[in-house]
């Protein structure tokens, strides 16, 4: 396949992402009726509901690792075609992360207490961001996008007290210490 058509495969799964994401009911934009392009606030009703929101750099960093996936498995395979296995996995990632089940875990196991999914408009950004994350690893040199995804890691640690790693663990394995840290904002 050529990559175009690879490129058309990818978007065509960011579509049925969002076709998906509508059939189960999830809201196409904030309930507050606008569109921003940052979310500040990481408890509050608009988190996960904008373009963008402190949980980007996660999916950022979701690219690198996808990146380096497609990589190691589809070495031989056209770059287009890595992404849209990518872009494959990050649409089903989304898809899950806003069913019910998933988003009951993140309510008793993380400090995501009061969350609710995402909108529909927040999902395809995560995606979006996702490419990116995944365009930058492809021209980047290994150890800067290794320090990129470190500094993405310590940064909003630091900041909002989750990151990507801290959400892995706490909805795979929940640790009392670190909800006990996490909720100290």
């Amino acid at each position: 396949m050529t990559g175009r058509r690879w490129l058309f495969a990818a978007l065509a799964l960011l579509l049925l992402q969002i076709a998906v994401l509508y059939a189960m009911g999830r809201v196409p934009i904030c309930e507050c009726g606008y569109v921003k392009l940052f979310e500040p606030e990481v408890n509050s009703p608009g988190n996960s509901q904008h373009l963008a929101d402190w949980y980007t750099p996660s999916h950022i960093i979701h690219g690198f690792l996808f990146y380096g996936l497609g990589f190691l498995i589809l070495r031989r395979a056209p770059l287009s075609a890595r992404l849209t296995l990518a872009v494959f996995i990050e649409a089903a990632w989304e898809i899950a992360e806003n069913s019910p089940l998933v988003i009951d875990r993140y309510r008793t196991a993380t400090m995501a207490l009061g969350y609710a999914g995402d909108s529909i408009i927040n999902s395809a950004m995560d995606t979006v961001f996702m490419v990116l994350g995944f365009l930058f690893a492809s021209r980047a040199p290994v150890w800067l996008t290794v320090v990129v995804a470190i500094f993405f890691e310590l940064f909003t640690g630091w900041l909002i007290r989750d990151n990507l790693s801290l959400n892995v663990l706490m909805l795979v394995w929940p640790v009392e210490a670190i909800r006990q840290w996490q909720s100290a904002i």
